[in-house]
């Protein structure tokens, strides 16, 4: 492979909901969309699969451990993400705990009620909906 050759970045996104239907978001430390509510998610680091990149990221961000990964879809609009084009992979997880607290790069992470209201940053509202279609039809 040549090394002038540009590459889509890979990351992951994790869709969790509590027993209540509250939603999981993060507030963006960083742009971009700062401050805004998103999914908790990020960066495939090189040697690991996106099911272990998604464990991480939700742990780091949000302090709860992965038990279980389900994929909802994969995502690569390359105009998704504003700072170039960024392939996604998003899993619906299950965690044993609902008591998040924020690290890394969010500034804060709550199962949060009334999600329907607000705006996501990227895509992550098509993200959600597909999750929350998925889980209403047993043959998805």
């Amino acid at each position: 492979m040549a090394t002038d050759t540009k590459l889509p970045a890979l990351t992951v996104d994790c869709v969790v909901f509590d027993p209540g239907g509250r939603l999981l978001l993060i507030r963006r430390k960083n742009p971009p969309f700062r401050g805004q509510y998103a999914l908790p998610g990020g960066y495939v680091e090189y040697g690991e699969t996106t099911e272990q990149a998604a464990a991480r990221e939700l742990a780091e961000e949000t302090g709860l451990a992965a038990v279980s990964l389900s994929l909802v879809g994969v995502y690569s609009d390359p105009h998704r993400d504003p700072r170039g084009h960024v392939v996604s992979i998003a899993y619906r997880v299950g965690t044993a705990s609902h008591h998040p607290r924020a690290g890394d790069d969010a500034a804060d992470a709550a199962f949060v009620a009334g999600w329907q209201d607000l705006e996501l940053a990227f895509d992550h509202r098509r993200i959600v909906d597909d999750a929350l279609a998925q889980r209403s039809n047993p043959h998805a």
